[in-house]
């Protein structure tokens, strides 16, 4: 297996400078939470652990992120979040992550329909919460401008969300659509709109395998067959390229992948 280089390091750059509200009423969880934030780059972590409290700190201040557990003291998670999303506050529209033991599928269902713009369950490997919450602040930067025309560029690739397509330029050569499935053209995206960062394989699975109401106990295998499968397919259309630059897409420690950054080959 192809091994990258680390690309948690690189998640400083995107949460140098950010802040955070964790609503969390384990002491001992949240100090976990919030030191990993911090020492991977956030600036702030400010933390809740009454419902209540988190929507009183969410109208007064403006944050990057919003973490939040279901089952809280008082107003719980839910709840909380309902009404931070129905208000007028600077959180309104801040990307949330529910942190929480309620892992049902219902109860996934019942988050993302109070708002929340992802859902983990408890327990939950480090770099994977980081992995997650870097996904939603790079939505939230692409939302705002960056990106908003649905056409993203690595190298010598441009991706267009819209018109769903992968093409390839190569130097010196006519442009070519490459000739991709609807779920390889999905792992792409996903890969590629990280920038490098790295997409862990259970949220490959959440964000791709969308007709599966349930995570099977060899998803991983599944997606290594995909995966091992769609870099010998973009091998195959891309010969232009060095063949040390294959696989196009890597693998990262903690069961993650990540899609070459390639711009020094365009």
């Amino acid at each position: 297996m192809v091994e990258a280089i680390d690309p948690y390091e690189a998640l400083s750059r995107i949460f140098e400078g950010r802040s955070a509200l964790l609503l969390e009423d384990d002491g001992a969880l949240a100090d976990h939470v919030s030191g990993k934030l911090q020492r991977a780059g956030f600036h702030a972590v400010d933390r809740a652990t009454t419902g209540e409290e988190a929507l009183s700190m969410a109208a007064s201040r403006a944050y990057d992120v919003l973490i939040l557990d279901r089952i809280t003291p008082g107003m719980d998670g839910l709840t909380t979040l309902g009404a931070i999303r129905g208000g007028s506050g600077p959180c309104r529209e801040t990307p949330a992550l529910f942190l929480t033991a309620l892992g049902g599928e219902r109860q996934k269902v019942e988050g993302l329909m109070a708002g929340a713009d992802d859902y983990v369950a408890k327990p939950v490997g480090d770099e994977e919460l980081l992995a997650r919450v870097a996904a939603q602040l790079r939505r939230a930067r692409i939302q705002s401008g960056e990106g908003a025309r649905g056409e993203l560029a690595n190298g010598p690739f441009r991706l267009s969300t819209g018109a769903r397509t992968l093409t390839f330029h190569p130097g010196g050569a006519q442009a070519r659509t490459l000739d991709l499935s609807p779920l390889e053209f999905a792992i792409v995206a996903e890969l590629f709109g990280a920038r490098g960062q790295p997409v862990t394989k259970s949220m490959l699975w959440d964000r791709c395998w969308v007709e599966w109401k349930f995570l099977p106990d060899n998803y991983v295998n599944i997606i290594d067959a995909r995966i091992s499968a769609l870099r010998r397919r973009l091998k195959d259309q891309c010969p232009e390229l060095s063949e040390a630059l294959h696989p196009l897409i890597v693998s990262a420690r903690s069961q993650s992948l990540v899609f070459r950054i390639l711009d020094a080959a365009a």
